[in-house]
C-alpha cells in the first residue's frame, strides 16, 4: 500500500492562548512523521500561526488541499483549544475533497485551567461537529472526546482512522474484474452493478474464453518458468503431480494476472465449477490465492460482492483476506462452526502450517483428478479474525453489509480443503441475520479485529446500511 497523506487543519480562537497552537502543530506533525504518514498544512507565513481561522485563511487552506487533492486520503481537525469551528468547516466545504474527516480535541490540563492555558476545547468539538452536521459533512470522532495529541490513545485512534481513510478511499473508484460467467448454479451470487457503482465501484466483464485462450497461447518461455518456481516456492505439491500440470497452472496464473492488471482493477472474481476444469484441465484456486497473497484479492465463482468485501477487509487489515462458505456445525457448540472452500485461501492464511498445491477434491471426484490441479489445502492456524460481507440488495435498491468479530481455532478438522475452525460468539442469532436478510454463503474473513473501522467507513462514510454483530 501506498503511502497515505493527510490534510490538516489546525485552529484557535483570537483571545486564546498562541503557544497552544504552536505546541499542537509541533505534536501532530511529529506524529505523523512517526507513523510515516504524509500530510498537507499550511504554514506559519500561510495564515497567522498557521491556523484557520477566518474566511480568508479558510480560502487558503482549501486552495492548498485541492491541490494536493489525490494525495490526501482524509482530513485532520485539531482542537487545542475552543478553536474557530466556522473557519475548519468552511475549510474542509470549499477544498470539497469528499474524504473522511477526523476531529481531535485536546485534554485540558487539571492544574493549569489559568487564562494563560486553559483550552475549551471539550466545548469548542461539540461546535465543530455541530457545524459539520448542518453542511452534511461526514466525520470520525476520537475514542474519548479529548485526548491529547502524544497520547497513545490519540495514536490509536490516527491508525485507526487512517485504516477508515483506506477503505473509502479505495473503495471508490475502485474496479473489480468479473473474468468469466456466473455459474448456473450459483444464483445466490447474483447483484446490481448499479448499486455498486452509486457507492463508486464499477465492474469489468470479460468473457472467460478470452483468458483461457491467453493462457493456451501463452509463450512458453522465461516468464513461465519464473511462474513454476513460484508456484513451487508457494506451498508443497505431492510427486504425483506431474510437470505438464505446474506449467499449465502457470500459464493460466499469468494469464489472469495480465488481464487483472490491464483492466486496472484491484480485486477480481474468476469463474469456476466448472467449465474452466472441463475446457481447460486445472483449477483457478492457485491463481486466485497467489493474487491474493499479493494484495489483489479475487473471490471464487463469480462472486463480485465478495470480491468488493475482500477488497474492504484488504484495505482495512493491510492483510490478504480469503472468501469461504459458512459451512459445517462443530458438534453441538453452537457458537463455533467450520468454514471452507475448495480453496483459493492465500498462503499467509496459513502462516506455518505447510500448505499443499493439490486436486480439487469435490470436483475431483467428478470430473477427475486430472483436470483439476490448483486447491490450496490446509487449515487455517489459529488467531483473531474479523468477518465480512458486502451485499446489493435489489429489494430495497441498496448496499448492504454485515460484519463482526471472533477466533480462528486450532482443533484440527476432520476434513478436506481450505479448512477453517471458527469461534463467532453469538454465532447462532448471526445465521439467523444472515438467512432472515437474504445474504449469500459466502462470507470474507481477514486476520486481525478490524470490524470497527469497517464499520466506520462503509456505514458513515460510504452510506451502507451495516449491521454489527456482537454476541
Amino acid at each position: 500500500m501506498k503511502k497515505q497523506t493527510f490534510g490538516v487543519i489546525v485552529t484557535t480562537r483570537g483571545f486564546f492562548p498562541s503557544h497552544l497552537v504552536q505546541t499542537a502543530r509541533a505534536q501532530i506533525t511529529q506524529l505523523l512523521d512517526d507513523l510515516g504518514y504524509g500530510y498537507v498544512m499550511v504554514s506559519e507565513q500561510d495564515t497567522h500561526l498557521g491556523a484557520v481561522l477566518t474566511y480568508e485563511e479558510a480560502k487558503t487552506c482549501a486552495s492548498l488541499f485541492k491541490k494536493h487533492a489525490d494525495e490526501i486520503s482524509g482530513i485532520i481537525a485539531v482542537l487545542p483549544n475552543f478553536g474557530e469551528e466556522l473557519g475548519v468547516a468552511e475549510a474542509i466545504d470549499l477544498a470539497g475533497l469528499g474524504v473522511p474527516v477526523l476531529v481531535q480535541a485536546c485534554d485540558d490540563d487539571f492544574d493549569k485551567l489559568d487564562m494563560a492555558n486553559r483550552r475549551d476545547a471539550f466545548c469548542g468539538k461539540i461546535s465543530l461537529c455541530n457545524n459539520l452536521y448542518q453542511r452534511g459533512i461526514r466525520y470520525t470522532e476520537t475514542t474519548t472526546h479529548t485526548c491529547k495529541i502524544d497520547s497513545p490513545a490519540f495514536r490509536e485512534d490516527l491508525e485507526r482512522f487512517a485504516a477508515v481513510c483506506r477503505v473509502v478511499t479505495g473503495l471508490r473508484g475502485s474496479r473489480i474484474a468479473m473474468l468469466g460467467a456466473r455459474p448456473v448454479a450459483f444464483n445466490t451470487v447474483r447483484f446490481s452493478e448499479k448499486i455498486l457503482q452509486r457507492l463508486g465501484v464499477s465492474v469489468q466483464t470479460v468473457d472467460m474464453s478470452e483468458i483461457l485462450f491467453d493462457a493456451i497461447n501463452w509463450p512458453d518461455g522465461e516468464a513461465v518458468r519464473e511462474k513454476e518456481a513460484a508456484i513451487r516456492a508457494y506451498g508443497k505439491i505431492p510427486d504425483s503431480i506431474a510437470n505438464e500440470k505446474i506449467t499449465r497452472q502457470a500459464k493460466l496464473c499469468l494469464a489472469i494476472e495480465a488481464r487483472v492488471a490491464s483492466l486496472d482493477c484491484q480485486a477480481s472474481t474468476v469463474q469456476c465449477w466448472d467449465s474452466v476444469e472441463n475446457n481447460y484441465g486445472c483449477a483457478t484456486c492457485l491463481a486466485m490465492s497467489m493474487m491474493g497473497e499479493a494484495g489483489r484479492p479475487s473471490a471464487c465463482e463469480s462472486d463480485v460482492t465478495g470480491a468488493v468485501s475482500m477488497l474492504a477487509a484488504y484495505l482495512a487489515a493491510g492483510r490478504a483476506p480469503a472468501l469461504m462458505d459458512w459451512n459445517n456445525n462443530v458438534r453441538e457448540e453452537r457458537d463455533r462452526c467450520i468454514s471452507l472452500h475448495c480453496s483459493n485461501f492465500p498462503k499467509s492464511f496459513f502462516q506455518n502450517e505447510e500448505m499443499e498445491i493439490e486436486c480439487l477434491d469435490v470436483l475431483g471426484n467428478t470430473l477427475g483428478k486430472d483436470r483439476c490441479f490448483g486447491a490450496c489445502k490446509a487449515q487455517v492456524a489459529p488467531g483473531p479474525m474479523t468477518y465480512l460481507r458486502i451485499t446489493t440488495d435489489d429489494q430495497q435498491g441498496i448496499a448492504k453489509a454485515y460484519v463482526g468479530e471472533g477466533d480462528f481455532t486450532g482443533e484440527p478438522l476432520p476434513t478436506k480443503g481450505g479448512l477453517a475452525n471458527c469461534h463467532v460468539p453469538g454465532l447462532q442469532e448471526l445465521m439467523k441475520y444472515i438467512c432472515k436478510n437474504g445474504f449469500e454463503h459466502h462470507v470474507c474473513f481477514v486476520r486481525g479485529h478490524v470490524a470497527d473501522i469497517l464499520q466506520e467507513a462503509l456505514e458513515n462514510y460510504l452510506g451502507v446500511q451495516v449491521y454489527r454483530h456482537r454476541a
